[in-house]
């Protein structure tokens, strides 16, 4: 096994094709085929599912490409340590996040100190977050109600409680509370499973023996939002979550403690990415690079 094939099969995965691999490498086609090829054969394990126009990864294709990617920012994080000129970060941070609104300032205040960097955020529920950390698919995740894990850095971002939503009209005028109890009444919104908003509803309707199962499921917020708005029942939300929907009407829930502990997550292996150590300072409101 040589470090060129290595080269070669991660920049294949990592682009999505032998042409695309090949002008990324400056190299040729044939070559980059090549070493793939002598990869497979001195392993004797098919790392690429060849199909017309296109490549898929194969299973071991998928394990192989994981460690890859590993092993290639370990090489980039290396040239940092010993790269002596202090060069601004650059490059780009990718942020995947539950809500998004627990890091907007620390996002200001990266980018200003850091205009070179490329930021992308995207939305997804507790579990696709972490899975996607893990994968390296991202540098910088945010969760509601993370349980400490060996393999991830911590840090909080503070609790928030969790709201009953509902379209405005859709109650009483005079609404602004319900009890607990009284949510199994209505039909009710749930986010998908692997929401923890929906298994903090879950976990205190069986710890009080209280019949609570949705009417609709959604996935996404925002889909929730939108069922919600239509009046098709009532839904549930971090108040800091809640922005200022003036279709919507919020209803604190009486008699249980719901809340949200929202946590900025990242993986212990990579805290010295360098872009992952910016925006840290960031969000412990420190902008020098």
């Amino acid at each position: 096994m040589r470090h060129s094939q290595l080269r070669a099969f991660h920049n294949v995965a990592l682009h999505g094709g032998f042409s695309r691999a090949a002008k990324a490498l400056n190299m040729t086609q044939p070559s980059v085929s090549d070493q793939v090829k002598r990869l497979e054969q001195g392993y004797d394990v098919l790392l690429f599912y060849r199909e017309a126009r296109q490549v898929r990864l194969t299973p071991a294709g998928e394990a192989l490409f994981r460690m890859t990617r590993e092993m290639f920012e370990v090489e980039e994080r290396i040239g940092a340590l010993l790269d002596q000129s202090r060069a601004a970060v650059s490059g780009t941070l990718r942020i995947l996040a539950d809500s998004a609104l627990h890091i907007t300032g620390a996002v200001g205040r990266f980018r200003k100190a850091h205009p070179k960097v490329f930021v992308s955020i995207h939305t997804g529920n507790t579990e696709e977050v972490l899975r996607r950390l893990r994968n390296y698919e991202a540098e910088v995740g945010v969760v509601g109600n993370m349980v400490p894990a060996p393999d991830l850095d911590l840090i909080d971002l503070g609790r928030t409680p969790i709201l009953a939503i509902a379209k405005k009209g859709y109650l009483p005028k005079k609404t602004k509370d319900m009890p607990f109890s009284a949510l199994c009444d209505h039909p009710l919104i749930f986010r998908e499973t692997g929401s923890r908003t929906r298994a903090n509803l879950e976990d205190a309707a069986a710890r009080l023996g209280v019949d609570l199962s949705p009417a609709i499921e959604v996935e996404g917020r925002e889909a929730m939002r939108e069922v919600v708005a239509s009046g098709a029942g009532i839904g549930f939300i971090s108040e800091a979550e809640f922005g200022h929907d003036s279709r919507l009407t919020q209803i604190q829930i009486r008699g249980v403690g719901l809340g949200m502990s929202e946590a900025l997550v990242t993986l212990t292996a990579r805290r010295d990415v360098p872009v992952i150590r910016a925006f840290l300072r960031s969000i412990q409101g420190k902008s020098k690079p």
